[in-house]
């Protein structure tokens, strides 16, 4: 039995692990001990991520619609048939009629090569990630406030913070790696701060719990940045050096009051107060928040990263930004270009120095004008112009996200599916690419804390099989292109010259240690453990002045409670991975189980007032709709408050028809359907 270091490819944790193979096939999993995020510890997605390798119902050929149905097909003719159809779409509708749409699950090297098919072939800007359930707008508020898109320091480091604040993920369940990092933390002496609308497995370890009513997070921030003003901790040689913006900031806070926000929030005035008073305080303060914050927008975002900027928690060990994702290389993909707006390394495509130097470096032009996001492209086919839509690794059915995407795609002439299943989006394909899985190829992906690592190749694919990124230069070479990349290894060398914070990062380098966190350039080859560490250029970070808003009020008699509709706490209920793991889905999927036609989450106080019992079926109505599903009764939620899982999407639309965005609160009332 062999052994191979690798990494694992189930969530933005990027932990290191052993594969043991005999022959060519993998037969089971243990922990690195020594790698720096894990540290000898795996989750159960870990443990058990090699069985998608050995699941029985991969495809095993490329599959092309032939009177109406999906049949196998030779290599060569479903390469044809992409080809002929892109070149005939392109010449009558123009490249804007045909989107690429890439999961945040796909590689570095494979997305890279994804978004140049677009723009230095197709010459269109469509070029997406489908991480549906992000809907905060994340990756936009930090590249503004602090000019870097991405958690500022290591996992590892939490063991030197003195107050942790976890914000909107359940780290028990999510990322449970992490979660065992912020327990010890705690167990050392760190204070646990978290701010959730769910009482989860976490925050019943927090010393202080602030379990606030959904869509009040910035009123909450705001309010612990006016008590940190009010008590003078802020780091005013931090932000006269290093920050801007800071005197509408300021003006902006007057217009917080904690008891006010307390009324808003739902959380005790004390509760509030001693929360801001220990992050005032802290020496190195960090804060966790998940991309996905349910109900959260970009102000929830610029609130905490206020909040950070206030007492200057940046460029120091144990301190700084957390944003976490479920997605395995949703940094990855940001990075490589994978953005409507934005090109590789984040330069915006009206920056025209940063397009004219990828233009060189691709020897072709890039159009300027931004393209559509998965949304729009998804919702309506782009309201109509959407022509075609090729999908690497991407599911938009499965997700409910948009829950237009199946009716989208049937409509498209053409849809391209890269997959190793025949998902329930692959069913509206024209033609299907099977692709290769984890310990089949040689790629690189990149974690929450930008690590940038190898997963390794230990067996060989089932035969005739490629990586996708050798499928996107097929089709980008038979288009005209003249693209030449042997081996994967190649592709990274070409990133680091697109991406310059990616430029130390080739194979030769990221095979040392256990690869490295960028910024890692030819200059600094052993990357960098964390953000601003050499100090901040002067002035660089942005603080955001958000005024104290009337908080909209959505209940009423008619509709006295508040649905929350994309929690995305049960996105691997419906995970693609998760479905061919027998033992995962045993894990997952006992929620589903125990309510196979899906649910909606309630108090135990509200179901005892309306005499509903576990599992018992409800109707939800709001003033345009209403649906009936099952109650699960739980004392995670808040009083008041309904959870609808996202992928539970027919609740959705039967509510309130077309959906308008990914997370949303909407007024409903709740009664018990007659039987």
């Amino acid at each position: 039995m062999a052994h191979q270091l690798t990494t694992c490819t189930f969530c933005g944790t990027g932990c290191g692990l052993y594969l043991e193979t005999t022959g060519n096939r993998v037969v089971g999993v243990s922990p690195s001990m020594s790698h720096p995020v894990n540290e000898g510890k795996i989750c159960v997605r870990g443990w058990h991520v090699h069985e998608i390798i050995n699941a029985p119902d991969r495809l095993t050929k490329p599959m092309i619609r032939k009177r109406g149905a999906l049949r196998e097909t030779s290599w060569e003719e479903a390469y044809e048939y992409i080809v002929a159809n892109l070149k005939h779409l392109c010449d009558k509708h123009g490249p804007d009629a045909i989107a690429f749409l890439n999961s945040p699950r796909c590689s570095n090297e494979e997305s890279y090569l994804f978004q140049k098919l677009a723009r230095g072939v197709i010459k269109t800007n469509n070029i997406d990630h489908g991480a549906g359930v992000y809907s905060n707008y994340s990756m936009n508020v930090l590249l503004k406030m602090i000019g870097v898109p991405a958690t500022t320091n290591s996992i590892r480091e939490l063991g030197s913070s003195d107050v942790i604040i976890v914000d909107g993920v359940d780290l028990g369940k999510q990322l449970p790696t992490i979660g065992g990092a912020v327990i010890r933390a705690k167990l050392k002496g760190a204070k646990l701060i978290v701010v959730d609308t769910r009482r989860h497995r976490v925050a019943e370890n927090a010393d202080l719990f602030l379990q606030h009513n959904p869509g009040t997070e910035t009123t909450l921030y705001g309010a612990m940045a006016k008590v940190i003003i009010d008590h003078g901790l802020m780091n005013l040689p931090f932000i006269k050096e290093r920050c801007r913006e800071y005197e509408a900031f300021l003006a902006a806070s007057e217009t917080y009051d904690l008891s006010a926000a307390s009324d808003i929030c739902g959380v005790p005035e004390e509760t509030i107060e001693a929360a801001a008073l220990s992050y005032g305080r802290a020496h190195a303060a960090a804060i966790l928040y998940s991309t996905g914050i349910e109900a959260g927008d970009a102000e929830s975002v610029q609130a905490m990263v206020n909040l950070c900027l206030l007492c200057g928690q940046l460029g120091k060990e144990g301190a700084g930004i957390y944003s976490l994702t479920e997605h395995n290389n949703l940094q990855g993909v940001c990075d490589m270009g994978v953005l409507p707006d934005r090109l590789p390394g984040y330069g915006a495509l009206t920056n025209d120095h940063a397009r004219t130097r990828l233009e060189h470096l691709w020897g072709t032009n890039i159009p300027v004008h931004r393209g559509m996001t998965a949304k729009w492209a998804l919702a309506h086919r782009g309201k109509g112009k959407l022509r075609a839509v090729w999908l690497c690794r991407y599911d938009p059915v499965s997700t409910a996200f948009i829950t237009e995407a199946a009716e989208s795609l049937r409509q498209c002439d053409l849809v391209i599916a890269q997959h190793l299943f025949l998902t329930e989006s692959a069913k509206y394909a024209h033609v299907i690419l099977l692709i290769t899985v984890f310990g089949e190829e040689r790629v690189t992906f990149t974690n929450a804390e930008r690590r940038i690592q190898i997963a390794e190749k230990v067996i060989d694919p089932p035969a005739g099989v490629e990586p996708a990124w050798r499928q996107i230069v097929r089709v980008a070479n038979a288009l005209g292109a003249g693209w030449h990349y042997p081996a994967s290894a190649d592709i990274m060398e070409e990133i680091g010259k697109a991406v310059t914070f990616y430029s130390g990062a080739n194979y030769d380098n990221l095979s040392r240690e256990y690869g490295r966190q960028w910024p890692c350039t030819s200059e600094h080859p052993m990357g960098t453990q964390y953000l601003f560490a050499q100090g901040h250029p002067k002035q660089t970070f942005f603080f955001a002045g958000i005024e104290n808003k009337p908080q909209p009020v959505l209940t009423s008699d008619e509709y006295p409670f508040t649905l929350v509709f994309g929690h995305s706490l049960y996105y691997w209920h419906q995970n693609v991975l998760i479905k061919h793991s027998e033992t995962l889905k045993r894990e997952y999927r006992m929620l589903l189980l125990d309510y196979p036609d899906g649910f909606v989450e309630i108090s135990v106080s509200d179901a005892k007032t309306l005499n509903i019992r576990d599992g018992e079926r409800i109707r939800l109505r709001t003033a345009r709709g209403a649906s009936v599903t099952a109650a699960r009764v739980t004392r995670e939620v808040l009083c008041g408050t309904v959870y609808v899982p996202y992928f539970v999407s027919q609740v959705l639309r039967q509510l309130q028809g077309v959906e308008e965005r990914g997370v949303q609160l909407l007024p409903v009332s709740i009664e018990k359907e007659a039987a």
